[in-house]
């Protein structure tokens, strides 16, 4: 694994996931995560946007958001990896820039922290080794198939931040990469 360098910017994931590890039902179904819906409740999530100057998302995920009611990163820059020119709907970038040359592009543009999303992307990202930190919201459902985070990669070893449990049932784990 590469250790965490200067020259590119941190990259953090902040996802949720059922207790067996997926982000998404088979068919890309996210309703369960309303099972853990409480007024005035993020998780964090907020104060976590704001501080990231990028979102860097997969097609898959980026075609999701597409289908919420509102574009849910106004105001922020979003970077999609894409091999196709889709075009953009709300100042979105889209490049099918490898995950290392991407950042030391963004680097080069001032960008100092990343929010990567989507299962493949993240994938990507931490195959790379460019994984900074991970917080994973588990949801308390046990969804038996689906969309994973994680599987077909290699290992990697984490060192747990924090762990915070809510009363709506969901706990939410904070790990930083032990390259970072």
């Amino acid at each position: 694994m590469l250790a965490r360098m200067s020259a590119r910017p941190r990259c953090s994931v902040f996802i949720a996931t059922s207790l067996d590890g997926f982000i998404a039902r088979a068919d890309g179904g996210l309703d369960w995560l309303a099972l853990v819906e409480a007024p005035g409740e993020d998780y964090g999530y907020g104060a976590f946007v704001s501080s990231v100057d990028a979102l860097v998302m997969g097609h898959n995920t980026y075609a999701t958001a597409l289908a919420f009611d509102a574009w849910p990163y106004g105001g922020k820059r979003v970077i999609v990896l894409s091999r196709d020119a889709t075009p953009s709907r709300h100042g979105e970038e889209h490049t099918a820039e490898a995950p290392v040359a991407l950042c030391a592009r963004l680097a080069a543009e001032g960008v100092e922290h990343v929010y990567v999303d989507g299962g493949a992307t993240i994938r990507r990202f931490l195959d790379a080794g460019l994984i900074d930190d991970l917080t994973i919201s588990l949801v308390p459902i046990v969804l038996g198939t689906g969309i994973p985070l994680f599987g077909g990669i290699g290992e990697h070893r984490l060192t747990l931040i924090e762990t915070r449990g809510f009363p709506s049932g969901l706990v939410q784990v904070r790990y930083r990469t032990r390259a970072a």
